[in-house]
């Protein structure tokens, strides 16, 4: 008679969702392109770690890095049937997720990481871009501001000038709402001069001209409108006292 197999039970969720949309959308590949790890760097890729990770934040909506390795050891079957790799928890250590936030906090690597992708992303999914909108929000939260961190007072939009802020600012491929550039700076920071940056990422990732770009008031900046009048293309924006010419 045979034996009785063991059976391992784990619980799988969302997760082989989440990772055969980042597999699609080559987020994986297009970091190890771009973010060359140390030669003693072993087991998973710096961006087969990313994306479990990412499925780890979207899955149970925590972003602790000590909370990833004991959730990854409990479906470490499901993760290497998903990688197709031999998978270890200890890939998903803080330390090493630590070791991944250092390789991409580098601005210029990240900014052509993220231009790749969302030229990938268009192409893959047949977009036909046609309008930029073109924002930015804010995230307060209880941190201790210090002279050279992201985190700092400023004028808040969510009404607590008591929290210290960091400002995002965001171009979005409408109506698809795909994010195209993404600019995070201090708190303390005024919008007006984030926008030409901000469009000027859009028109290097989607390369066109003729494009629709539309903002808020704040884009009525006397800069931003010069910038406008050398830029092919429509701007489209709410107009205020303060940016139309007094009779």
């Amino acid at each position: 008679m045979d034996e009785i197999q063991p059976l391992t039970i784990e619980r799988i969720d969302d997760v082989p969702i989440l990772l055969a949309q980042l597999e699609r959308m080559q987020v994986a590949n297009l970091l190890d392109q771009h973010f060359l790890t140390h030669g003693n760097w072993q087991g998973l890729s710096l961006g087969i770690v990313s994306v479990v990770w990412l499925s780890h934040i979207l899955s149970e909506g925590d972003h602790w890095l000590n909370h990833v390795e004991p959730w990854a050891n409990q479906r470490l079957n499901c993760l290497q049937a998903c990688l197709g790799q031999e998978t270890r928890s200890l890939d998903f250590s803080d330390d090493r997720l630590a070791a991944v936030l250092d390789y991409l906090s580098s601005d210029e690597q990240w900014q052509t990481f993220e231009r790749n992708l969302s030229q990938h992303l268009i192409r893959i999914y047949d977009l036909h871009p046609r309008r930029v909108r073109v924002d930015s929000t804010t995230v307060s939260g209880y941190v201790h501001p210090t002279p050279d961190g992201l985190f700092q007072f400023g004028h808040s939009k969510d009404h607590r000038p008591d929290l210290p802020q960091v400002k995002i600012k965001l171009s979005a491929l409408d109506p698809l709402a795909l994010p195209l550039g993404i600019t995070i700076i201090p708190g303390q920071r005024a919008d007006d001069g984030l926008y030409v940056p901000a469009i000027q990422q859009a028109q290097q990732t989607l390369g066109q001209v003729g494009l629709l770009y539309v903002g808020d008031c704040k884009m009525a900046a006397l800069a931003t409108r010069a910038y406008s009048g050398k830029c092919p293309g429509k701007w489209l924006l709410p107009s205020n006292m303060s940016s139309c010419p007094q009779s």
